[in-house]
């Protein structure tokens, strides 16, 4: 941890003020405790009445008086293990000075060492066969629910602007393989804006083709000239058909949508584009952990379809991971 201050002045300021303090507060406590009342003695009163009312002059009982003492010591010893003197940074533990992120990485170090052997187990199995252990899928679950349901859901159906995780639509692949590299790598998924260079007729033209792409109810009209402009703008992302391109864009002929595919989300989509990120979990989670929430995540969008091919990448026209923008 570097110096926060613009100068070793305020460091020795602050460190002047905490002894000074520390000094002051001791010194009080001792020179006020000098008062001694013998068993039988008649205690000594302040010198002053309110309406016949008088204050005797005690001294501080025992018990205070070391609460007083430990205080101090507690403080003091505080002072020596955490930072809090200026620049000091205290001795800390096992060697290292005491910071937030270092107490992080110990109790994460902890914890996997607890859970190391059996993390190790499944890591050397395939994630196929991961996936129909009952027990790796609520350790699966356990991590699912941690990291990932904020943007998927608990039940990893996602929202509108997050991908459904239980289907067979993928964009980058559904493999385990492809899956794995998605959770460690993250991904980008951008749809460029097309609404300045189409138009407000233009932008509705190509909503109307990419809905009867998908055998929606749309303007045949709108639809023949949104064709043209599909053609010379769309095809080299989503394919001449719409059917998606592996990795790029997604399929726009079934009924999967992450933005919504009614006219007016397709048409928010074409104006403004989209953007999507999902976050790098390599480095933040461990290889095991991974391993674990890749067999999860493929075994959900098994549970229905236990006949589906696992080398679901080899169908573009199925790709459509809404990690990326656009649909």
């Amino acid at each position: 941890m570097e110096s926060q201050f613009t100068s070793p002045f305020w460091s020795y300021y602050i460190i002047a003020i905490v002894v000074l303090a520390f000094i002051y507060v001791t010194f009080l406590l001792l020179s006020q405790n000098k008062i001694k009342v013998k068993k039988g003695e008649e205690v000594e009163t302040m010198g002053h009445s309110w309406d016949g009312i008088e204050e005797y002059n005690n001294p501080l009982p025992r018990w205070w008086f070391f609460m007083f003492l430990g205080t101090i010591a507690f403080g003091i010893g505080y002072l020596i293990i955490y930072p809090g003197l200026g620049d000091y940074k205290g001795i800390g533990f096992n060697g290292k000075p005491w910071t937030s992120h270092n107490q992080y990485e110990a109790e994460m170090a902890a914890a996997d060492k607890a859970t190391g052997a059996l993390y190790a187990k499944y890591k050397g199995m395939k994630v196929e066969d991961v996936a129909k252990d009952p027990a790796a899928m609520t350790i699966g679950k356990n991590l699912f629910d941690t990291y990932c349901i904020q943007c998927h859901g608990s039940d990893a159906k996602g929202a509108r602007g997050f991908p459904n995780l239980t289907d067979t639509d993928w964009i980058y692949g559904g493999t385990p393989e492809k899956i794995h590299e998605t959770i460690a790598k993250g991904r980008t998924g951008i749809m460029a804006a097309w609404g300045p260079k189409f138009g407000e007729d233009g932008v509705k033209d190509v909503a109307n083709y990419v809905m009867s792409l998908s055998g929606k109810e749309h303007n045949e009209e709108r639809a023949a000239r949104g064709k043209e402009i599909f053609a010379a703008n769309c095809i080299t992302c989503h394919g001449d058909k719409g059917q998606g391109i592996m990795s790029t864009a997604p399929n726009l002929t079934d009924d999967t949508w992450l933005w919504g595919g009614s006219e007016k989300a397709i048409i928010e989509t074409i104006t403004g584009g989209r953007h999507n990120q999902m976050p790098t979990w390599e480095g933040f989670l461990s290889e095991e952990k991974i391993h674990l929430l890749t067999a999860y995540v493929w075994g959900k969008s098994h549970e229905q379809n236990k006949a589906l091919p696992t080398d679901l990448e080899s169908k573009p026209s199925e790709a459509a991971l809404k990690v990326t923008a656009g649909k």
